[in-house]
Protein backbone atom coordinates (compact mmCIF):
# COMPACT_ATOMS: atom_id res chain seq x y z
CA UNK A 1 0.00 0.00 0.00
CA UNK A 2 2.95 2.30 -0.51
CA UNK A 3 0.97 4.26 -3.10
CA UNK A 4 -1.27 5.59 -0.32
CA UNK A 5 1.62 6.15 2.08
CA UNK A 6 1.06 2.96 4.14
CA UNK A 7 3.89 0.50 4.64
CA UNK A 8 2.50 -3.05 4.56
CA UNK A 9 5.48 -4.50 6.40
CA UNK A 10 5.19 -2.06 9.29
CA UNK A 11 1.80 -3.45 10.33
CA UNK A 12 2.45 -7.15 9.92
CA UNK A 13 2.28 -8.71 13.43
CA UNK A 14 2.39 -5.21 14.97
CA UNK A 15 0.66 -5.08 18.38
CA UNK A 16 -2.04 -2.40 18.31
CA UNK A 17 -4.33 -1.24 21.12
CA UNK A 18 -7.46 0.52 19.86
CA UNK A 19 -10.15 2.08 22.03
CA UNK A 20 -13.54 2.47 20.40
CA UNK A 21 -13.34 -0.60 18.14
CA UNK A 22 -17.08 -1.24 18.53
CA UNK A 23 -17.88 2.14 16.99
CA UNK A 24 -18.09 3.32 13.40
CA UNK A 25 -14.60 4.66 12.65
CA UNK A 26 -13.00 2.18 15.06
CA UNK A 27 -14.61 -0.75 13.27
CA UNK A 28 -13.32 0.33 9.87
CA UNK A 29 -9.86 1.01 11.33
CA UNK A 30 -9.81 -2.44 12.96
CA UNK A 31 -10.53 -4.18 9.66
CA UNK A 32 -8.00 -2.07 7.78
CA UNK A 33 -5.31 -2.93 10.33
CA UNK A 34 -6.16 -6.62 10.37
CA UNK A 35 -6.08 -6.66 6.57
CA UNK A 36 -2.36 -5.90 6.82
CA UNK A 37 -1.74 -8.48 9.54
CA UNK A 38 -1.77 -6.28 12.67
CA UNK A 39 -2.58 -7.92 16.02
CA UNK A 40 -5.40 -5.68 17.25
CA UNK A 41 -6.69 -5.50 20.82
CA UNK A 42 -9.90 -3.50 21.13
CA UNK A 43 -11.32 -1.82 24.23
CA UNK A 44 -14.76 -0.21 24.17
CA UNK A 45 -18.31 -0.34 25.43
CA UNK A 46 -20.83 -2.62 23.80
CA UNK A 47 -21.80 -1.33 20.34
CA UNK A 48 -23.73 1.92 20.81
CA UNK A 49 -26.57 1.07 18.41
CA UNK A 50 -28.60 -1.87 17.19
CA UNK A 51 -27.85 -2.77 14.43
CA UNK A 52 -24.13 -2.00 14.51
CA UNK A 53 -20.98 -2.40 12.43
CA UNK A 54 -19.23 -4.61 15.01
CA UNK A 55 -21.83 -7.37 14.59
CA UNK A 56 -22.50 -6.76 10.89
CA UNK A 57 -18.88 -7.42 9.89
CA UNK A 58 -18.25 -10.06 12.58
CA UNK A 59 -15.39 -8.02 14.02
CA UNK A 60 -14.95 -10.42 16.98
CA UNK A 61 -13.32 -12.77 14.46
CA UNK A 62 -10.57 -10.20 13.91
CA UNK A 63 -10.04 -8.28 17.16
CA UNK A 64 -9.23 -9.38 20.71
CA UNK A 65 -12.18 -7.54 22.20
CA UNK A 66 -12.56 -6.21 25.74
CA UNK A 67 -15.91 -4.62 26.56
CA UNK A 68 -15.28 -1.98 29.21
CA UNK A 69 -15.39 1.76 29.87
CA UNK A 70 -12.56 4.28 29.37
CA UNK A 71 -13.87 6.08 32.45
CA UNK A 72 -12.65 3.09 34.47
CA UNK A 73 -8.97 3.99 34.66
CA UNK A 74 -7.92 0.83 36.49
CA UNK A 75 -9.60 -1.49 33.97
CA UNK A 76 -8.12 0.42 31.06
CA UNK A 77 -4.62 0.38 32.54
CA UNK A 78 -4.87 -3.38 33.10
CA UNK A 79 -5.99 -3.98 29.50
CA UNK A 80 -3.22 -1.83 28.01
CA UNK A 81 -0.58 -3.50 30.15
CA UNK A 82 -1.78 -6.97 29.14
CA UNK A 83 -1.78 -6.09 25.42
CA UNK A 84 1.79 -4.68 25.47
CA UNK A 85 1.00 -2.52 22.43
CA UNK A 86 3.51 -0.77 20.21
CA UNK A 87 0.87 1.50 18.64
CA UNK A 88 -2.12 2.97 20.50
CA UNK A 89 -5.18 4.51 18.82
CA UNK A 90 -7.69 6.31 21.05
CA UNK A 91 -11.09 6.62 19.36
CA UNK A 92 -13.47 5.84 22.24
CA UNK A 93 -15.67 8.86 22.88
CA UNK A 94 -19.14 10.24 23.41
CA UNK A 95 -19.41 11.48 19.80
CA UNK A 96 -22.87 13.08 19.50
CA UNK A 97 -23.65 16.79 19.84
CA UNK A 98 -27.21 16.30 21.07
CA UNK A 99 -26.20 13.66 23.63
CA UNK A 100 -23.59 16.10 24.93
CA UNK A 101 -26.29 18.74 25.42
CA UNK A 102 -28.38 16.20 27.34
CA UNK A 103 -25.47 14.82 29.42
CA UNK A 104 -22.55 17.25 29.63
CA UNK A 105 -21.11 15.59 32.77
CA UNK A 106 -20.95 12.17 31.14
CA UNK A 107 -19.57 13.67 27.94
CA UNK A 108 -16.72 15.46 29.72
CA UNK A 109 -16.03 12.38 31.83
CA UNK A 110 -15.66 10.22 28.73
CA UNK A 111 -14.00 12.62 26.31
CA UNK A 112 -11.65 14.38 28.74
CA UNK A 113 -10.99 11.96 31.61
CA UNK A 114 -11.18 8.96 29.28
CA UNK A 115 -8.30 10.52 27.36
CA UNK A 116 -6.39 11.12 30.60
CA UNK A 117 -6.85 7.48 31.59
CA UNK A 118 -5.67 6.26 28.18
CA UNK A 119 -2.52 8.40 28.25
CA UNK A 120 -1.77 7.36 31.83
CA UNK A 121 -2.06 3.72 30.82
CA UNK A 122 0.09 4.20 27.71
CA UNK A 123 2.95 5.90 29.53
CA UNK A 124 3.24 2.92 31.88
CA UNK A 125 3.97 0.50 29.01
CA UNK A 126 7.57 0.59 27.70
CA UNK A 127 6.62 -1.02 24.37
CA UNK A 128 4.53 1.95 23.21
CA UNK A 129 6.13 3.87 20.35
CA UNK A 130 3.20 6.01 19.17
CA UNK A 131 -0.17 7.23 20.46
CA UNK A 132 -2.74 8.75 18.10
CA UNK A 133 -5.87 10.36 19.57
CA UNK A 134 -8.80 11.13 17.29
CA UNK A 135 -10.81 14.20 18.20
CA UNK A 136 -12.96 16.16 15.68
CA UNK A 137 -13.01 19.14 13.34
CA UNK A 138 -15.32 20.79 15.90
CA UNK A 139 -12.41 21.51 18.26
CA UNK A 140 -11.81 24.85 16.53
CA UNK A 141 -13.31 28.13 17.70
CA UNK A 142 -15.67 28.47 14.75
CA UNK A 143 -15.84 31.97 13.29
CA UNK A 144 -17.79 30.86 10.20
CA UNK A 145 -14.77 31.53 8.00
CA UNK A 146 -15.10 30.53 4.32
CA UNK A 147 -11.64 28.92 4.49
CA UNK A 148 -10.51 25.81 6.33
CA UNK A 149 -9.09 25.88 9.85
CA UNK A 150 -5.41 25.05 10.22
CA UNK A 151 -3.87 23.06 13.03
CA UNK A 152 -2.51 26.18 14.74
CA UNK A 153 -5.85 28.01 14.78
CA UNK A 154 -7.48 28.65 18.14
CA UNK A 155 -9.40 25.86 19.87
CA UNK A 156 -12.77 26.54 21.45
CA UNK A 157 -16.49 26.01 21.13
CA UNK A 158 -20.00 26.96 22.15
CA UNK A 159 -21.39 23.58 23.18
CA UNK A 160 -20.32 20.65 25.39
CA UNK A 161 -19.27 18.24 22.65
CA UNK A 162 -16.87 20.60 20.86
CA UNK A 163 -15.39 21.93 24.09
CA UNK A 164 -14.93 18.41 25.50
CA UNK A 165 -12.88 17.51 22.44
CA UNK A 166 -10.92 20.79 22.57
CA UNK A 167 -10.14 20.00 26.22
CA UNK A 168 -8.95 16.52 25.16
CA UNK A 169 -6.56 18.20 22.74
CA UNK A 170 -5.08 20.20 25.62
CA UNK A 171 -4.75 17.05 27.71
CA UNK A 172 -2.80 15.38 24.88
CA UNK A 173 -0.52 18.42 24.59
CA UNK A 174 0.18 18.33 28.32
CA UNK A 175 1.00 14.61 28.38
CA UNK A 176 3.22 14.90 25.33
CA UNK A 177 5.22 17.80 26.75
CA UNK A 178 5.35 16.56 30.33
CA UNK A 179 5.60 12.78 30.01
CA UNK A 180 5.34 10.79 26.80
CA UNK A 181 7.29 13.08 24.50
CA UNK A 182 10.00 13.86 27.05
CA UNK A 183 13.02 11.92 28.22
CA UNK A 184 15.63 9.79 26.45
CA UNK A 185 13.03 7.59 24.69
CA UNK A 186 10.19 9.86 23.55
CA UNK A 187 6.88 8.42 22.41
CA UNK A 188 5.27 9.98 19.34
CA UNK A 189 1.94 11.55 20.35
CA UNK A 190 -0.48 13.22 17.95
CA UNK A 191 -4.14 14.15 17.49
CA UNK A 192 -6.27 13.79 14.38
CA UNK A 193 -9.08 16.15 13.41
CA UNK A 194 -11.26 14.78 10.62
CA UNK A 195 -14.24 16.05 8.69
CA UNK A 196 -17.76 14.60 8.53
CA UNK A 197 -17.23 10.93 7.72
CA UNK A 198 -19.69 8.72 5.86
CA UNK A 199 -19.70 5.03 5.02
CA UNK A 200 -21.51 1.81 5.72
CA UNK A 201 -22.25 0.68 9.27
CA UNK A 202 -22.94 3.99 11.02
CA UNK A 203 -26.33 3.99 12.77
CA UNK A 204 -25.78 6.91 15.15
CA UNK A 205 -28.59 9.39 15.67
CA UNK A 206 -28.38 12.95 14.35
CA UNK A 207 -25.92 12.09 11.60
CA UNK A 208 -27.13 12.85 8.13
CA UNK A 209 -26.57 9.59 6.26
CA UNK A 210 -27.74 7.22 9.04
CA UNK A 211 -30.80 9.42 9.65
CA UNK A 212 -31.54 9.43 5.92
CA UNK A 213 -31.21 5.65 5.63
CA UNK A 214 -33.48 5.06 8.63
CA UNK A 215 -36.11 7.39 7.21
CA UNK A 216 -35.94 6.07 3.66
CA UNK A 217 -35.98 2.41 4.72
CA UNK A 218 -38.96 3.06 6.98
CA UNK A 219 -40.93 4.98 4.35
CA UNK A 220 -40.75 8.23 6.36
CA UNK A 221 -39.42 11.64 5.29
CA UNK A 222 -35.93 12.68 6.39
CA UNK A 223 -36.29 15.66 8.73
CA UNK A 224 -33.80 18.42 7.90
CA UNK A 225 -32.57 20.65 10.72
CA UNK A 226 -30.16 22.89 8.85
CA UNK A 227 -30.21 22.29 5.07
CA UNK A 228 -27.84 25.16 4.27
CA UNK A 229 -25.11 24.02 6.68
CA UNK A 230 -21.85 23.29 4.83
CA UNK A 231 -19.67 20.41 6.02
CA UNK A 232 -16.41 18.66 4.94
CA UNK A 233 -17.83 15.32 3.75
CA UNK A 234 -15.47 12.37 3.27
CA UNK A 235 -15.50 8.58 3.34
CA UNK A 236 -14.50 7.00 6.66
CA UNK A 237 -11.49 5.37 4.99
CA UNK A 238 -9.87 8.78 4.44
CA UNK A 239 -9.18 9.47 8.15
CA UNK A 240 -8.52 5.75 8.71
CA UNK A 241 -5.66 5.97 6.22
CA UNK A 242 -4.51 9.19 7.87
CA UNK A 243 -4.44 7.54 11.30
CA UNK A 244 -2.33 4.66 9.99
CA UNK A 245 0.12 6.81 8.02
CA UNK A 246 0.57 9.14 10.99
CA UNK A 247 1.19 6.26 13.42
CA UNK A 248 3.91 4.88 11.17
CA UNK A 249 5.66 8.25 10.97
CA UNK A 250 5.38 8.85 14.71
CA UNK A 251 6.99 5.50 15.45
CA UNK A 252 9.90 6.37 13.15
CA UNK A 253 10.33 10.00 14.23
CA UNK A 254 8.33 10.80 17.40
CA UNK A 255 9.40 14.43 17.57
CA UNK A 256 8.95 15.55 13.97
CA UNK A 257 5.42 14.19 13.54
CA UNK A 258 4.04 14.98 17.00
CA UNK A 259 1.17 17.46 17.27
CA UNK A 260 -2.19 18.01 15.61
CA UNK A 261 -3.16 16.93 12.08
CA UNK A 262 -6.20 17.70 9.92
CA UNK A 263 -7.54 15.13 7.47
CA UNK A 264 -10.26 16.73 5.40
CA UNK A 265 -11.78 16.34 1.93
CA UNK A 266 -10.84 18.01 -1.33
CA UNK A 267 -11.82 21.67 -1.58
CA UNK A 268 -14.75 20.96 -3.92
CA UNK A 269 -16.28 18.48 -1.49
CA UNK A 270 -17.60 21.11 0.89
CA UNK A 271 -21.27 20.46 0.15
CA UNK A 272 -24.33 21.94 1.88
CA UNK A 273 -26.63 19.44 3.55
CA UNK A 274 -29.41 20.00 1.02
CA UNK A 275 -27.14 18.99 -1.87
CA UNK A 276 -26.06 15.80 -0.14
CA UNK A 277 -29.68 14.96 0.66
CA UNK A 278 -30.79 15.54 -2.94
CA UNK A 279 -28.18 13.04 -4.12
CA UNK A 280 -29.12 10.52 -1.42
CA UNK A 281 -32.81 10.75 -2.38
CA UNK A 282 -32.05 10.27 -6.07
CA UNK A 283 -29.74 7.32 -5.44
CA UNK A 284 -31.95 5.55 -2.89
CA UNK A 285 -35.18 5.95 -4.89
CA UNK A 286 -38.16 3.95 -3.58
CA UNK A 287 -40.10 7.07 -2.59
CA UNK A 288 -37.30 8.65 -0.53
CA UNK A 289 -38.14 12.22 0.47
CA UNK A 290 -37.36 14.95 3.03
CA UNK A 291 -39.03 17.82 4.86
CA UNK A 292 -38.03 20.49 7.36
CA UNK A 293 -37.95 19.63 11.07
CA UNK A 294 -40.12 21.75 13.37
CA UNK A 295 -39.32 23.24 16.73
CA UNK A 296 -36.14 24.56 18.32
CA UNK A 297 -32.88 22.81 17.48
CA UNK A 298 -29.51 22.81 19.34
CA UNK A 299 -26.78 25.12 18.09
CA UNK A 300 -24.90 23.89 15.02
CA UNK A 301 -22.32 25.86 13.07
CA UNK A 302 -23.41 26.88 9.56
CA UNK A 303 -19.99 26.63 7.95
CA UNK A 304 -17.07 24.42 9.00
CA UNK A 305 -14.07 23.09 7.10
CA UNK A 306 -10.49 22.05 7.79
CA UNK A 307 -7.30 22.72 5.86
CA UNK A 308 -5.24 19.57 5.19
CA UNK A 309 -2.23 21.25 3.60
CA UNK A 310 0.05 20.13 6.45
CA UNK A 311 -0.88 16.45 5.96
CA UNK A 312 -0.36 16.81 2.22
CA UNK A 313 3.05 18.46 2.52
CA UNK A 314 4.53 16.43 5.38
CA UNK A 315 2.78 13.04 5.16
CA UNK A 316 2.00 12.84 1.46
CA UNK A 317 -1.66 12.34 2.41
CA UNK A 318 -4.32 13.30 -0.15
CA UNK A 319 -8.01 12.36 -0.39
CA UNK A 320 -8.64 9.30 -2.56
CA UNK A 321 -12.43 9.33 -3.05
CA UNK A 322 -14.44 12.45 -3.86
CA UNK A 323 -17.66 13.04 -1.96
CA UNK A 324 -19.83 11.53 -4.73
CA UNK A 325 -17.89 8.26 -4.54
CA UNK A 326 -18.04 8.29 -0.74
CA UNK A 327 -21.81 8.81 -0.87
CA UNK A 328 -22.26 6.05 -3.49
CA UNK A 329 -20.29 3.51 -1.45
CA UNK A 330 -22.26 4.37 1.70
CA UNK A 331 -25.61 3.91 -0.06
CA UNK A 332 -24.37 0.67 -1.64
CA UNK A 333 -23.54 -0.67 1.84
CA UNK A 334 -26.85 0.32 3.42
CA UNK A 335 -28.89 -0.99 0.49
CA UNK A 336 -27.11 -4.34 0.84
CA UNK A 337 -27.93 -4.36 4.55
CA UNK A 338 -31.62 -3.56 4.09
CA UNK A 339 -32.08 -5.88 1.11
CA UNK A 340 -30.69 -8.73 3.22
CA UNK A 341 -28.61 -11.72 2.30
CA UNK A 342 -25.35 -9.85 1.68
CA UNK A 343 -22.10 -10.73 3.42
CA UNK A 344 -21.42 -7.32 4.95
CA UNK A 345 -17.96 -8.28 6.16
CA UNK A 346 -17.01 -9.18 2.59
CA UNK A 347 -18.59 -5.98 1.27
CA UNK A 348 -16.74 -3.83 3.83
CA UNK A 349 -13.43 -5.49 2.93
CA UNK A 350 -14.29 -4.99 -0.74
CA UNK A 351 -14.69 -1.26 -0.10
CA UNK A 352 -11.28 -1.23 1.60
CA UNK A 353 -9.79 -3.00 -1.42
CA UNK A 354 -11.47 -0.62 -3.85
CA UNK A 355 -10.25 2.36 -1.86
CA UNK A 356 -6.69 1.00 -1.85
CA UNK A 357 -6.96 0.18 -5.54
CA UNK A 358 -8.11 3.72 -6.35
CA UNK A 359 -4.79 4.95 -5.00
CA UNK A 360 -2.79 2.32 -6.86
CA UNK A 361 -2.31 -0.04 -3.91
CA UNK A 362 -2.12 -3.82 -4.36
CA UNK A 363 -4.98 -6.04 -3.23
CA UNK A 364 -4.09 -8.20 -0.23
CA UNK A 365 -6.25 -10.85 1.50
CA UNK A 366 -7.24 -10.49 5.13
CA UNK A 367 -5.03 -12.76 7.30
CA UNK A 368 -6.81 -15.41 9.36
CA UNK A 369 -7.05 -14.40 13.02
CA UNK A 370 -8.22 -16.27 16.06
CA UNK A 371 -11.56 -15.38 17.62
CA UNK A 372 -11.62 -12.41 19.98
CA UNK A 373 -12.26 -12.51 23.68
CA UNK A 374 -15.08 -10.51 25.18
CA UNK A 375 -14.90 -9.03 28.64
CA UNK A 376 -17.57 -7.44 30.82
CA UNK A 377 -19.68 -4.41 30.09
CA UNK A 378 -18.87 -1.59 32.46
CA UNK A 379 -21.22 1.27 31.68
CA UNK A 380 -22.36 3.40 28.75
CA UNK A 381 -21.23 6.51 26.93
Amino acid sequence: MSAVGINDGFWRDRRVFLTGHTGFVGGWLSLALARLGARVTGYALTPPTEPNLFAAVRLAKTVDSTIADVRDGAALAKAVAAAKPEIVFHLAAQPLVRDAFADPVGTYATNVMGTVHLLEAARAVPNVAAVVVMTTDKVYLNKEWPWGYRENDRLGGREPYGTSKAAAELVVDAYRESYLGAGPRPVGVATVRAGNVVGGGDWARDRLVPDAVRAFAGGAPLLLRNPLAVRPWQHVLEPVRGLMVLAERLAADPTRYAGAWNFGPAEGDMWPVERVVAHLIRQWGRGARCEMARGAQPYEARLLSVNSAKASAELGWEPVWRVAEARDRAVEWYRAFHDGGADLRALTLDHIERFAGAAGAPVRPLPTRRAGRVGSHMGGY
